[in-house]
């Protein structure tokens, strides 16, 4: 790694890191009409990744971090004479410092937040909440926010009594800036902010009766008409949701696309879905110009997760009628990390002297030890084989639910198979080449657990037939891609726009996917094909799994709550247990002692005749644990910093 220690140095990497994504936009004006150059900068999604460091690891990460991030966000400045500075949201929540700080330390009255104060450090001008902002219950959330010192903004979450909105919907900032001549004006920024409706669903245990969330876009069309009325030269939608073209339907989560179809909105600053806009996964996005960083002809930018970008959009206004007017601008995101990893940006060093004392206890916190492993647990191939690290969560689980279940207020239920369902978090995808679990053999501290569930959910149990739990599984079955046997070439088996927190696998039955058949539900668990049948030799204690047979399935609150996974949400929830998961496992390694994380192969993908070539990726590390499988082989570097695999699934 090139390290940077000056401002000439930084110059010269951030031109290599950013050629061909953007330069500062330049337009020039009629003459004697001068033209106001204003920047937007985004941060989004940065889940308490405030120090360059990795928690699960105890080691520096140079890939994220808002300590690098504001490196970037003064040399953009600098570049410019007129900006703002907003950030997406979830923000509180993450890594182990969210939750040291939300679950230990606490925020005691007059205290502030470590991420409110960084994003005071650099002087924000608004922000908005994002959905994980949710997960610690509303009271910590109001005690996170009492300390920013900048407007917290959200339109579309209102009182669940009252039917008013639940934050400051919007705010019109003043913002003095310089045109082109050197004139002073006053321009009004409108900021209005949005999150997906479905936190009803994420977070049902801690919002139900206490608020509710309308939809993105027709909250967008209350609102922009009013903060027009009130003077409004520019709108920002400080939206934390994702970007999709597919139909428009009310309460989507993915919204962004159709905000940049509304009449008033200048500049869409989108989060959520972890991804870059403009960037390479959105050239088929219709009405899209990525050398503008535009979505119908709107500016729009999305930059990454956890600080490894800053978005970037440059609008320019001239008078229209009396009134400034956005005539052009351009978005781009700016790395903190080039794609080789060859060039990185310096932390900013007040933001990690803002944040030591929370940084340094939120280390020793976890590095607590709860007891030992006999086995390395890693989640290099949980998506394509049975795993360690989503074993071990199924056994934590069910152990305590069997136990749970033995109350006599439970009685109806006894001589119900137990069952647990569990994903892999960590499985690379958006996250990328390093977003893996990896766990060396021996001792297991708290930073272990939470690299292991590193969400704060707490577990409930869900009451099923064998059909619902057939069509459960088949939901899951949709992270693959149909394999044809007899096609030449390479195949790739995962859908990347399938999540691996949506790849449940059920432990307590046996059950193979067939991936030369198609998907039944596609990754928005939308019925792509009625007729499909991907689950084969669905099997409890040797025998198959009759349709009207009964289940209990212990799983979070975040699937129990789903009203569109389906399987799940035909189902009854009979427990709601008031036990985080990761507390769950934590009992379950401390009463153990040591323990043995190997997988029990309850499921594996179907073996096919064919000569199909199926590959997938993970990450470079994995190729240490690659030779203990004789189905998995070696191919070589692949895109983004991936390794290439083959999966041998033909019949030998």
């Amino acid at each position: 790694m090139v390290k940077v220690h000056n401002l000439f140095v930084l110059l010269m990497v951030m031109s290599a890191v950013i050629a061909g994504i953007g330069r500062p936009l330049r337009v020039a004006a009629e003459e004697g009409e001068p033209v106001i150059q204003l920047r937007l900068l985004e941060t989004t999604d940065i889940h308490c990744h405030l120090a360059d460091y990795d928690y699960y690891q105890t080691k520096e990460d140079p890939g994220v971090g808002l300590a690098r991030t504001a490196t970037l966000i003064k040399h953009a400045r600098e570049e410019v004479l007129n900006s703002l500075l907003f950030d997406n949201g979830d923000n509180i929540q993450g890594n182990p410092l969210g939750d040291y700080v939300a679950k230990v330390k606490g925020i005691k009255k007059g205290e502030t937040h470590p991420v409110f104060r960084a994003l005071d450090r650099l002087a924000y001008d608004a922000v908005t909440v994002g959905n994980h902002e949710f997960n610690y219950g509303l009271d910590f959330l109001n005690r996170a926010i009492e300390g920013a010192k900048m407007p917290v903004v959200n339109a579309n979450v209102y009182q669940a009594q009252q039917d008013e909105p639940y934050f400051v919907p919007y705010v019109i900032l003043n913002k003095t800036v310089v045109d082109s001549h050197g004139q002073n004006h006053t321009l009004k920024i409108g900021v209005i902010g949005f999150v997906p409706p479905q936190i009803m669903e994420w977070d049902k245990a801690n919002l139900e009766g206490k608020i509710t969330v309308k939809p993105i876009v027709e909250t967008a069309k209350k609102y922009i008409p009013i903060m027009k009325k009130k003077g409004a030269d520019v709108i920002v939608a400080l939206a934390h949701t994702g970007i999709s073209s597919e139909p428009y339907e009310p309460g989507m989560e993915n919204a962004a696309y159709y905000l940049a179809q509304l009449d008033g909105i200048d500049a869409i600053l989108s989060g959520h879905s972890h991804n870059l806009f403009p960037g390479p996964l959105y050239k088929n996005l219709p009405h899209s110009n990525l050398k503008k960083g535009t979505i119908n002809g709107k500016l729009v930018v999305m930059a990454g997760s956890f600080g490894s970008h800053l978005g970037i959009v440059d609008l320019n206004l001239q008078k229209k009628q009396g009134r400034w007017t956005v005539v052009d601008g351009k978005s781009m995101v700016w790395p903190i990390v080039d794609e080789k990893g060859e060039s990185e940006i310096p932390a900013d060093r007040d933001i990690l002297k803002e944040i030591l004392p929370e940084h340094q206890a939120a280390i020793d916190y976890v590095n607590q030890p709860v007891g030992e492993t006999i086995a390395p647990i890693f989640s290099y191939f949980a998506l394509v084989q049975d795993d360690p690290s989503v074993q071990i969560i199924n056994n934590a689980q069910t152990k305590y639910l069997m136990e749970k279940l033995k109350d006599p207020a439970y009685s109806k239920f006894a001589g119900i198979p137990v069952l647990s369902a569990a994903a892999p978090f960590k499985a690379g995808g958006r996250g990328g080449p390093g977003y893996y679990t990896n766990i060396p053999a021996g001792t297991l501290a708290i930073k272990n657990i939470a690299d292991l569930y590193v969400y704060p959910n707490t577990l409930q149990a869900v009451l099923i037939n064998g059909s619902q739990l057939k069509e459960w599984l088949e939901m899951s079955a949709g992270l693959f891609n149909q394999i044809n046997p007899a096609q030449p070439g390479e195949q790739p088996l995962i859908n990347l726009e399938f999540r691996s927190y949506n790849f449940d696998v059920i432990d307590g039955v046996n059950y193979q996917i067939d991936v030369t058949k198609p998907a039944k539900y596609d990754h928005n668990d939308k019925l792509i094909h009625p007729n499909a049948s991907r689950i084969v030799n669905l099997t409890y204690q040797g025998r198959p799994v009759m349709p009207d047979q009964k289940f209990i399935v212990a799983t979070n609150h975040y699937r129990a709550g789903s009203k569109t996974y389906p399987g799940v949400s035909q189902g009854e929830t009979i427990f709601n247990g008031p036990d985080e998961t990761r507390r769950i496992l934590t009992n379950y390694i401390q009463e153990n002692q040591t323990i043995d994380p190997a997988a029990d192969g309850n499921w594996s993908i179907a073996k096919f005749n064919g000569s199909a070539t199926v590959v997938f990726e993970s990450s470079p590390n994995a190729q240490q644990f690659a030779r203990q499988f004789a189905d998995i082989k070696i191919l070589g570097p692949s895109n983004r910093g991936f390794f290439k695999y083959l999966m041998d699934l033909t019949v030998q």
